[in-house]
């Protein structure tokens, strides 16, 4: 587990970062003075376009930096592992409750094996993220604009970035 204690101070500092949006100006300020001119442009012409280009570029960039900072192999044979762990699972469910037990404690072993490989793309992504949708909250406080006429900017924001997350994962074969 060593490394997990880098992201959670990553995402700690994240937090901080977030809660003091409004108490130093400086933050806020500078994140709007880039953003502004740029997404905000984009928004501003179109905003359903817009956050749609927005959120394919920014998945995009997510998920080809978790496809090269994550041992993708590893990744694959654990979730093989965790698949055959879960067939074997559903076998023993009713019938041998002690096989069961030691299948669920595999399954749990594979997941936290998982779990800091999967994690390291959070060390890059964590502030910028936040910071970005701080941004969008103050974006779409001032305008408040339904897409498609009945999702929020930030409601929309996460269903695009789901589906543009299945369809990025699979075009470029991410585990």
């Amino acid at each position: 587990m060593k490394g997990m204690g880098v992201i959670f101070l990553v995402m700690i500092l994240g937090l901080v970062v977030a809660t003091f949006w409004d108490s130093f100006p400086a933050i806020k300020e500078g994140v709007h003075s880039a953003l502004d001119p740029s997404l905000g442009a984009l928004l501003d012409w179109n905003v359903t376009i817009g956050l749609l280009i927005i959120t394919a570029v920014l998945n995009l960039i997510t998920t080809v930096l978790h496809k090269y900072t994550t041992d993708q192999d590893l990744l694959k044979q654990i979730k093989d592992e965790q698949k055959i762990v879960q067939e074997e699972m559903k076998l023993y469910r009713s019938s041998n409750s002690q096989k069961s037990l030691e299948l669920s404690k595999k399954s749990m072993e594979l997941a936290m094996k998982s779990m800091p490989i999967t994690m390291r793309p959070v060390l890059y992504t964590t502030i910028p993220f936040i910071l970005l949708i701080r941004w969008f909250g103050d974006y779409f406080k001032d305008s408040p604009v339904k897409i498609f006429g009945f999702m929020s900017g930030i409601w929309a924001y996460i269903v695009f970035f789901i589906v543009f997350s299945m369809l990025f994962r699979k075009i470029l074969k991410v585990h």
